[in-house]
């Protein structure tokens, strides 16, 4: 696996290549360091070995740091992370909250099992066969399918999925504004989850569990949009049902629905 770190639009791992944005390049934080470390030894534990490229600076400033990562004391997460500024509003991502977007289709057997679960085991399929399937678009490895993904609970990136995965090709921007049709999120308090016995951090993501995440135990509210209220109502289970609040999307585009869901679960 290579590591970029620069100046990108985000941070993300496409195609066997990290590319790590920096909030205020060239300088590097303690928490950005902390996530390139995690992202290598997540990689090596996978059995891949990692190759950094990278101004001398950043390249001394890792490998100074390694010492105290060695030692297992993190650093907490900023309240704002601006590695990703594309979001009009927060211009970075919020950290209280994590989310897990799912389709309609998904998210009914999601809430009639009571749980999230790894991409093998909802879909009963091995990793092989999913990694090779055209979805996999980013050539994301075999192992990364043993997991449940989480974002932070402001970012758009569950929904632009969930459109991708619809439309069976990258959503243009009338996609996401006229044509937009959101997913179901459920969030999680990041705080809460992390405590999770299960939980990883792989540099790239806030967070990911293996198998299964049971929503009685962890998940803090579930937003359904409210088109889909009839589909929902009755298959809610007992335990979940104060958790479960309905949205209607009055929204122009996938920003302003993030935006519009993230205070809306941040004001339960």
């Amino acid at each position: 696996m290579l590591i970029k770190i620069g100046q990108f639009d985000c941070t993300e791992c496409w195609d066997g290549v990290l590319y790590k944005s920096l909030s205020d390049y060239p300088r590097i934080t303690n928490w950005e360091i902390q996530s390139v470390l995690d992202f290598i030894r997540y990689e090596k534990d996978n059995g891949r070995e990692c190759r950094i490229e990278a101004d001398k600076t950043v390249a001394d400033a890792i490998e100074a740091y390694k010492t105290i990562y060695n030692t297992g004391k993190r650093v907490a997460v900023p309240v704002l992370i601006t590695e990703c500024t594309a979001c009009p509003v927060y211009k970075g991502c919020k950290t209280d909250f994590v989310c897990h977007t799912s389709p309609i289709e998904n998210a009914v057997k999601i809430l009639k099992c009571g749980k999230l679960l790894s991409p093998i085991i909802a879909r009963n399929m091995p990793a092989k066969e999913l990694k090779a399937e055209k979805a996999n678009a980013a050539n994301d490895p075999e192992d990364y399918f043993e997991y449940i993904m989480f974002a932070w609970g402001n970012c758009q990136a569950g929904d632009r999925l969930v459109m991708e995965r619809k439309l069976g090709r990258f959503p243009t921007d009338e996609d996401l504004s006229s044509g937009f049709t959101p997913g179901v999120r459920f969030f999680f308090k990041y705080d809460n989850l992390i405590k999770h016995p299960q939980a990883v951090y792989d540099g790239v993501l806030p967070l990911k569990i293996s198998n299964e995440v049971v929503l009685a135990d962890w998940v803090h509210s579930i937003v359904i949009p409210e088109d889909h209220k009839e589909t929902f109502k009755s298959i809610i289970p007992e335990t979940l049902k104060s958790r479960v609040y309905y949205i209607t999307n009055d929204c122009r585009d996938i920003w302003k629905w993030s935006e519009k869901v993230y205070e809306f679960a941040k004001g339960i």
